[in-house]
């Protein structure tokens, strides 16, 4: 099992504009539509389902909000940081 990172291990390592919120890591993106946002949302469960690491998916009008944790853990790790930067790359 992974290591839980400290959260100066995490605002250290967490890419630009992902933000610490309790035991999770998250970002809301923003779209000119509501239809390039929910594209946005089925790449990232794509990823997630290569991965095999899921987070939590919110799809509004023009954004979505994606949200890493590593449960099994019990707070977030490495693995949320990479997944948090494989989303960026898609965007």
């Amino acid at each position: 099992m992974a290591d839980v990172l400290s959260d100066d291990e995490i605002e250290r390592k967490l890419p630009t504009h992902w933000s610490l919120d309790g035991d999770e890591i998250t970002r809301t993106y923003e779209f000119d539509d509501y239809l390039k946002g929910v594209a946005f949302a089925t790449e990232v469960g794509e990823l997630a389902e290569e991965e095999f690491h899921h987070p939590e998916i919110r799809i509004g009008y023009e954004e979505v909000e994606v949200r890493f944790t590593s449960h099994e853990a019990g707070g977030v790790t490495d693995q949320d940081i990479e997944m948090a930067e494989l989303c960026d790359d898609h965007r």
